[in-house]
């Protein structure tokens, strides 16, 4: 069971995070400009465990994909300062100490400053739902903001554009190990961030191949295959 408490009161915003908060850009939709052309913004996130009703974001690690090519000189890192109380078994798998999240820095500011750097941009990750309602609710409770950034699916992408894998249900590991990349760190945000926007880059180089070269034709393409696999079998 996690050691961190699955509810905790938001305390009231300091003005000057208000007023920022207010000021964050709405979010861009997914258009048909070519993917060379688009900034997406690569999250991962490191949480207190796998609850998303309970547990908490801990760590956000992202990497920016500008001009078709990941921008090493626009990335973010934060680690949440958070109550911690006795140390839970998610930290033998994220590395994260109880002191490392006391010296945190203020949940509310992060994540502000996240938003400040993902701007309108599309958000891609690898298991994204999980990513997507664990950022909403870190997001919510700490910011009182509202999440509506569009996020994409490198999970889903990649057996989509690369069948021939035959990975279907695979991890983040599976293919680092089938694309042949080479991984100094897992299981810490940023590092995972760059591996998983590393992916996204071959597959984009797949996509376009496959006429695919746009955010709303990668969207499009994956309704299309949510569907066909949620078809019952006649």
């Amino acid at each position: 069971m996690s050691g961190f408490p699955w509810f905790t009161r938001r305390k009231p915003l300091d003005p000057a995070i208000a007023e920022r908060r207010d000021q964050l850009p709405a979010p861009a939709t997914l258009d048909d400009r070519p993917l060379r052309e688009q900034r997406f913004v690569v999250l991962d996130l490191e949480t207190s465990g796998l609850n998303m009703s309970r547990d908490l974001v801990l760590s956000i690690g992202a990497v920016t994909i500008e001009d078709g090519a990941i921008d090493l000189g626009s990335q973010f890192e934060s680690t949440l300062q958070r109550d911690a109380g006795k140390p839970s078994a998610s930290v033998l798998i994220h590395g994260i100490a109880p002191s490392a999240l006391a010296a945190g820095v203020d949940p509310a500011e992060a994540l502000l400053d996240f938003m400040e750097f993902l701007g309108d941009s599309p958000i891609l990750a690898f298991h994204a739902t999980f990513d997507q309602r664990m950022l909403t609710r870190a997001l919510k409770q700490d910011l009182d903001y509202r999440l509506r950034h569009c996020f994409l699916d490198v999970a889903e992408l990649a057996p989509m554009l690369c069948p021939e894998a035959g990975i279907r249900n695979g991890g983040l590991d599976d293919w680092i190990d089938h694309f042949g990349l080479q991984v100094q760190q897992r299981h810490h945000a940023s590092a995972d961030a760059l591996v998983t926007a590393e992916i996204a880059l071959i597959l984009f180089s797949l996509a376009r191949r496959q006429g695919l070269d746009s955010p709303a034709a990668l969207a499009s393409a994956l309704a299309r295959r949510q569907r066909r696999l949620q078809a019952p079998a006649l």
